[in-house]
């Protein structure tokens, strides 16, 4: 499976990316904070909305973090047609955070999980650089 990580639809890598991210945060979170669910999962909402995502992307890219690899699927994950509606957000910063969960998707099919994990804090890190301004 890990050599043709790259041959799944980029929509079908941000849906396991999308997963591999809430959990990760979820964890992060609880063990932040300890507080109630209702508190946690608005806490959880900061890191994995479209808005923050979009702006992770936006860092991430601006100093170079992806691979080759990983910047081709990034792309393919931002100009995927999906056929679902932005919620609350505009469609460049839905496209935005498509891509960066095709990448997380990507790199667990692809069976880097050390790069998955290191990309991973990073998000967290960007995030809360931006809670902290």
């Amino acid at each position: 499976m890990a050599e043709q990580a790259h041959l799944y639809n980029p929509l079908t890598l941000a849906y396991l990316g999308d997963a591999l991210l809430d959990l990760h945060i979820r964890m992060h979170v609880i063990r932040k904070l300890q507080a109630k669910p209702n508190a946690l999962h608005r806490a959880a909402t900061f890191y994995v909305s479209a808005k923050s995502q979009a702006q992770t992307f936006d860092a991430l890219v601006a100093e170079s973090y992806f691979t080759a690899a990983e910047y081709d699927v990034l792309m393919r994950g931002r100009n995927a047609k999906s056929h679902t509606k932005a919620k609350n957000t505009d469609v460049l910063t839905y496209k935005k955070s498509t891509g960066l969960e095709a990448v997380i998707g990507y790199l667990k099919l692809s069976g880097e999980d050390e790069r998955l994990q290191a990309l991973l804090v990073k998000i967290i890190e960007l995030c809360e650089e931006r809670e902290s301004k």
